[in-house]
């Protein structure tokens, strides 16, 4: 039954009223009046007024309104009038911003309404007119929550538009910019609100991220045609261009995704860069992830590196190019992010690449790419797979610079574990080497983690030696430097150059030359510490071995001449205190007496022992004028002015100028003595300055390489010296021991394997005590408590007797026929000495 009123006796049905204007409700008249009879005449301001301030006095019928209005606008989208939509979408907005009541989650119901009938419109102007309310919406701070509202279908419908393909230019580049606009009015309108439809969803990123970055790499379409009238024309030009809208969109959204976020921003990202193959080139990408990296908070740059990382997992048997562009992309990535943003697993990053690097190098030796015992496997571009292990190399290095010193001490520690190290035997093959395959792929992966290793070191700013060079990190290094690859042990030489340089002479001293005026190298030379000059007294044989075995090698190059000498000097520059001094004083006079004397082991050529001559003779004239002994740089220039007048092949400038042409000089069976250094006068020009040179007296014998543990003893055996003296006291013979100069005996041959061979073999006498101790051990262990308890006990009343008959003896001397009395000790006075004037063996004074 319909709802009536009375009218004087008159029942009225008021569902007929509709017809009547008088009886229509207030609001509709409002409504209604806001339109013109012309739509061209647009909104009637004063009745839209009056609209506004019933809406604000009657806060309840503002929901009435709204659909009100909706039921108008359906009609008008319906019936093509796009001048009546305009101005329904026009009052909405108005309501909008002037409206903060309580029940206003029931007229944005209706304005969402209207705006999903414009959207599903196939007109582009009502489109783009549904899209900019919706925007001006979502600048909108709502007093109260709205629980049940969703934002699926806007989501989905902006980005169909951000997809626009319309064959009109201009259209289609609006159509793109309203949807781009639209997205990133969705994400403002929810992301700040924990209660809202959760935007970070995968179903929603999966769709707006791609949208992003469509519009970004679509550089075809063209902008709209600025006006040339004034500047600002040209700015509204950027601003309105798809590229820069959808930049801007996808700064907003990285910004404002917080740590469990993030990973669903990028995601889809590389999944769309993967789609549309972007990786090759990698402009787009590397463009992409710089915008990321600057827009997310900087304590969340770890998760970007994760991901790429994990992207890069995905593409194991991808092509190498590809792969290349994903490093590449991490490189560019790292150099943005915070000091120590890695995250908390730094090693599994550089564990990660690494393990490419492996991977790469078997590809190239295999020359096919797959898994292990795949059947189908692709064949490999060997030029490309070179560029993705470049491409690692230079990335380890970006990774190092955002590390602490610290942690690159680590990272350059687990690199060289990851090394394949010779074996201790001395023998040529590599551990884990397997045939020829294998010691080719070893020599390989040896090269290739030392450029990553060298790049940390590049990195790394050495403050100790100490700290530096760890005995984990410095023993398989030196190791490394006397494998057979010129090239392996020229990194080696590099690594060494960039962590003892402190002071930036490494490349003043990396040509071989002679300066007559050492101020013409501008050195910059500082004392050395305590700290180093105790890591040199421990671990500076090693260094001299390294040195000497290097120097030797036949198949050195002119690179690896100037490495070597670069280390030695930069030894003598940075830690040369008095007793390094001595040392690689004796390293050098140590080498002359090779040259001079080849032996069968070396089999030196012609060239490489003027090379070798020269090197010492440029070293020699550098610690004399470091020292500015006068007596030293007077001998010294002395030799090297008798070799420029008649054996200049001896010096730098010629042994190192013509090369190989030197095998055809011919040398002389023995060097004459003009030509070279002479200990003694080197003895006695270090002695005049205040130098300890008795250990320059003695030959330098270089550490065995196969035995690395040597390196922690300062000396080596040969110097080790004892002095036994037989000294006669009145009443005693004393013996004393003075650790001097140590004498062998005639015949008599002591060597680190003699010493060694002592200390592990076995007596009869200690293999007794050992199954004694055994024996005791069981004992204690499986015996009774009962039983051990009484054996303990009869060995303590056996010793309190014993006790007792040496106090009994002591305390009852007996007199002889002379009247002294005689006791254990011998004939004696009766009389007490006191204790500080009894002597005893010096071996029992502490």
């Amino acid at each position: 039954m319909s709802p009536a009123m009375s009218d004087g006796g008159r029942w009225i049905d008021l569902s007929m009223c509709g017809c009547c204007g008088a009886l229509r409700p207030r609001y509709k008249k409002l409504v209604d009046a806001i339109f013109p009879e012309d739509p061209q005449d647009g909104l009637v301001k004063t009745n839209m007024d009056k609209l506004t301030f019933y809406t604000i006095r009657a806060p309840e019928k503002l929901d009435r309104v709204g659909e009100y209005l909706a039921q108008r606008l359906s009609r008008d989208v319906s019936r093509n009038r796009k001048g009546y939509v305009v101005i329904a979408m026009e009052a909405l907005d108005q309501l909008l911003l002037a409206c903060h009541a309580q029940s206003i989650n029931l007229f944005v119901e209706s304005f969402l309404k209207m705006v999903s009938k414009l959207l599903e419109s196939r007109d582009p102007d009502l489109q783009i007119l549904g899209s900019t309310s919706f925007v001006k919406f979502t600048n909108i701070e709502e007093d109260t929550p709205s629980y049940h509202r969703r934002y699926d279908f806007f989501v989905s419908k902006f980005s169909a538009m951000a997809h626009n393909n319309n064959q009109a230019p201009d259209v289609r580049i609006k159509v793109r910019v309203a949807g781009l606009r639209g997205l990133q009015g969705v994400v403002k309108k929810t992301s700040s609100d924990e209660l809202q439809v959760n935007i970070w969803d995968k179903v929603h990123m999966d769709k707006i991220v791609p949208s992003l970055l469509y519009n970004m790499h679509d550089e075809d379409s063209p902008s709209p045609s600025p006006s040339d009238d004034t500047q600002h024309a040209s700015q509204h030009q950027d601003t309105t261009r798809p590229t820069t809208v959808a930049e801007t969109c996808l700064r907003d959204l990285v910004c404002r995704a917080a740590f469990g976020s993030i990973k669903s921003v990028l995601k889809p990202a590389l999944c769309h860069l993967d789609n549309h193959q972007l990786w090759v080139p990698n402009r787009f990408a590397v463009k992409c992830f710089k915008i990321i990296m600057y827009s997310m908070q900087s304590q969340y740059s770890h998760v970007a590196i994760q991901s790429l990382l994990s992207h890069l997992d995905d593409h194991t048997r991808d092509s190498a190019r590809i792969k290349a562009s994903i490093v590449g992309v991490l490189k560019e990535t790292v150099s943005i992010a915070a000091a120590g943003s890695i995250g908390p697993s730094v090693l599994e990053v550089f564990n990660t690449l690494l393990r490419h690097l492996r991977l790469s190098i078997d590809y190239q030796l295999t020359g096919r790419r797959g898994s292990q015992g795949s059947i189908h496997k692709q064949p490999i571009n060997e030029e490309e797979e070179k560029l993705f292990q470049e491409a690692i190399i230079t990335t380890v290095g970006a990774f190092a610079t955002i590390l602490p010193d610290y942690q690159k001490i680590e990272i350059m520690m687990f690199i060289m574990g990851k090394v394949p190290i010779p074996p201790q035997d001395g023998d040529s093959s590599m551990l884990s080497a397997r045939g020829v395959q294998g010691e080719e792929g070893n020599l390989l992966l040896q090269n290739m983690l030392l450029q990553s290793l060298h790049q940390v070191a590049l990195a790394y700013t050495s403050v100790s030696m100490t700290t530096t060079f760890s005995t984990a990190f410095l023993d398989p290094l030196l190791r490394v430097s006397l494998v057979a690859d010129i090239r392996v042990r020229l990194i080696v030489q590099q690594i060494l150059h960039t962590l003892i340089d402190r002071h930036g002479n490494c490349e003043k001293l990396e040509e071989i030359r002679i300066p007559k005026y050492i101020s013409d190298l501008d050195l910059k030379v500082e004392k050395c510490s305590r700290q180093d000059l105790a890591f040199m007294r421990k671990h500076g044989p090693q260094f001299y071995s390294m040195l000497y075995e290097n120097l030797l090698q036949r198949d050195n190059s002119d690179e690896n001449f100037h490495a070597i000498y670069c280390t030695m000097a930069l030894l003598c520059v940075e830690l040369g205190g008095e007793d390094v001094l001595v040392e690689l004083l004796r390293l050098t006079l140590g080498l002359q007496e090779i040259v001079c004397k080849p032996q069968e082991e070396y089999d030196l050529s012609t060239a490489h022992i003027c090379k070798l001559h020269a090197v010492l003779a440029a070293y020699l004239n550098l610690i004399s004028q470091l020292t500015a002994i006068p007596t030293l740089c007077q001998h010294v220039t002395q030799v090297l002015e008798t070799r420029k007048q008649e054996a200049p092949y001896f010096l730098p400038e010629t042994a190192f100028m013509e090369g190989d042409s030197l095998d055809h000089v011919t040398l002389p069976d023995t060097v004459d003595t003009k030509l070279l250094f002479h200990q003694n006068v080197i003895n006695e020009a270090m002695a005049s300055s205040g130098h300890e040179v008795s250990r320059l007296s003695q030959p330098f014998v270089p550490l065995r390489s196969d035995f690395p543990s040597q390196s922690r003893y300062s000396m080596d055996v040969q110097s080790i010296n004892i002095e036994m003296d037989q000294v006669d006291t009145p009443g005693r013979e004393r013996t004393s021991f003075r650790a001097c100069s140590f004498v062998k005996h005639p015949g008599e041959e002591i060597t680190f394997e003699t010493l060694k061979k002592t200390l592990t073999e076995k007596t009869p006498d200690a293999e007794d005590d050992e199954a004694r101790r055994r024996e005791v051990v069981e004992k204690f262990q499986n015996a009774p408590f009962e039983e051990i308890a009484a054996h303990s006990e009869a060995r303590s009343q056996q010793l309190n007797n014993k006790l007792n008959e040496i106090m009994d003896m002591v305390s009852k001397p007996s007199v002889d026929a002379s009247g002294r009395v005689v006791s254990l000790s011998g004939p004696f006075q009766v009389k007490s000495v006191p204790v500080y004037e009894m002597q005893f063996p010096d071996l029992c004074v502490y």
